[in-house]
């Protein structure tokens, strides 16, 4: 897509209805057979120093969390001061190790500020920018994450959007990118996160809303990255995941939470189901969802953790505050978030979906240490109870594990903060018909499987040594054996 094709700030990409044509098993290993290119990573980002999450020379947003092929999706775009920019877009995978694939060059754009928000109801920020381009999504656009690269004209400045393109094609894995997790953690413009009530930094209850119509900031944990901006967390936890699954050719499809919220049958077109990084928060009909889909036969696999912690009610205007809990807080255990006693029990366990739970004092670091060795998880590993993985638990994650007929916990061990100590439990249980569920008990289990351009390893968290040492064949063994479980193969 040259951009002589543009026509006035607007670009039809595609034609003809929405219609998805069922796309072959081999559609991964082509797709990624195709030219790719490291050009996708920023190189020049400016944070705004006095409100340390935006970048007002160019920041954007997108105007749904996935599309499908034939749909439409707005970009909104502000640049302060004004500025023409390009909008480069890019499906991301593995490509012979580059991690992307350019897929359209558009622009150039007359850029201008747009405004800022007023807070809203239960502090919402919600922008209601003018549209700086309408483009279609063309049929030949796998499923996948898509990152789309601005840059700015006067300075050379980058920032990105981000958006998820799916299908409705039956497939062997659907990986759900976490982006109302995403949502909630953002602090655009400064003080704009779930957890901003306005009087403290990190708040945990009730009444404070957030939703998609705002650019994403510079993420408020762990290592400063700013060469992420506007990507949400995906690079930071949920890369390595896609880039890994590409690299070996697994037929995989690709959604938003917001997709196993609306879409529950649409979770049956695949044999699995992976959940990834830092999978936080969820609503009811998600959870009632996933619970159906293992009922049917559907295999889990939370490669994730303090998943299934906040409960949300998503609108239709894209918003949603934390209305509850998963599972039952007891009023005599400490907890890390004091509020998190202000709301009644839910009635939703999620160690009842997940097979464990978040438990006090949900953070820290620690290695991943078998316990189970003859389990068929370990086929192949060489792993022995006892045996660890340096680093892989943190920097938050999963123990008490929930009593299924079947469950079986496959590593555990003792975590220590702020001079709290409890045990995280990974387990996995059988389903009903043959399948199963696995929770690996921990935000990082991604970083044993790869590590693509743009990806950058937490060294520390919370003035800690992390221990993290990268890609690690028994990690990628491990999930190799569960996804031959979960495809058939």
């Amino acid at each position: 897509m040259r951009r002589r094709d543009l026509l006035k700030g607007g670009v039809a990409l595609a034609l003809g209805g929405c219609a998805v044509t069922p796309a072959k098993r081999d559609a991964v290993r082509a797709e990624n057979q195709r030219p790719g290119t490291t050009d996708w990573r920023l190189t020049k980002t400016r944070v705004d120093a006095k409100e340390k999450f935006r970048s007002p020379a160019i920041e954007g947003y997108v105007s749904k969390t996935s599309v499908r092929a034939g749909e439409a999706l707005d970009v909104f775009v502000s640049t302060n001061p004004a500025s023409s920019f390009r909008l480069d877009l890019y499906r991301m995978g593995y490509y012979g190790g580059a991690g992307g694939r350019q897929v359209a060059a558009l622009g150039p754009f007359k850029g201008e500020p747009q405004p800022d928000p007023e807070m809203g109801e239960e502090r919402l920020r919600a922008c209601r920018w003018a549209s700086t381009t309408r483009l279609t999504i063309p049929g030949d656009w796998l499923s996948g994450v898509y990152l789309g690269k601005l840059t700015e004209e006067r300075e050379g400045l980058h920032s990105y959007v981000i958006f998820v393109v799916r299908d409705d094609r039956r497939c062997d894995l659907l990986l759900q990118v976490s982006d109302t997790t995403w949502a909630a953690y953002n602090r655009w413009p400064n003080a704009g996160s779930i957890y901003d009530d306005g009087k403290k930094a990190w708040y945990w209850g009730p009444n404070v809303r957030v939703g998609f119509d705002r650019p994403y900031g510079r993420y408020c944990q762990i290592e400063d990255w700013p060469l992420s901006q506007g990507s949400g967390e995906f690079l930071l936890w949920e890369f390595p995941l896609v880039h890994w699954l590409e690299r070996e050719g697994y037929d995989v499809s690709y959604i938003s939470n917001l997709d196993t919220h609306f879409d529950g049958p649409g979770l049956l077109r695949a044999k699995g189901w992976l959940s990834t990084g830092h999978d936080e928060y969820w609503s009811r009909e998600m959870f009632e969802n996933a619970r159906s889909a293992v009922a049917a036969g559907l295999n889990i696999a939370f490669l994730s953790s303090d998943s299934v912690l906040g409960l949300i009610d998503i609108r239709p205007d894209r918003a949603f505050s934390r209305i509850g809990v998963f599972g039952d807080i007891d009023p005599a255990e400490p907890t890390t978030f004091a509020e998190m006693k202000l709301f009644k029990p839910c009635g939703l366990d999620e160690g009842l979906l997940m097979g464990n739970r978040t438990i006090d004092p949900v953070i820290g670091l620690t290695d991943w240490i078998c316990s189970n060795e003859k389990h068929w998880i370990f086929d192949g590993t060489g792993m022995k109870n006892g045996d660890g993985i340096s680093g892989l638990v943190g920097w938050e994650w999963q123990g008490n594990p929930a009593k299924l007929p079947g469950l079986e916990v496959v590593a555990k061990g003792p975590v220590t903060w702020s001079g709290r100590t409890a045990e995280y439990a990974a387990t996995i249980y059988p389903g009903p018909k043959g399948n199963h569920v696995f929770s690996c008990s921990t935000i990082w289990w991604a970083d044993g499987l790869s590590a693509p351009p743009g990806y950058r390893r937490p060294k520390t968290y919370g003035g800690k040594p992390t221990n993290l040492k990268g890609p690690d064949p028994r990690v990628e063994k491990i999930t190799a054996n569960l996804l031959r479980r979960f495809i058939g193969a």
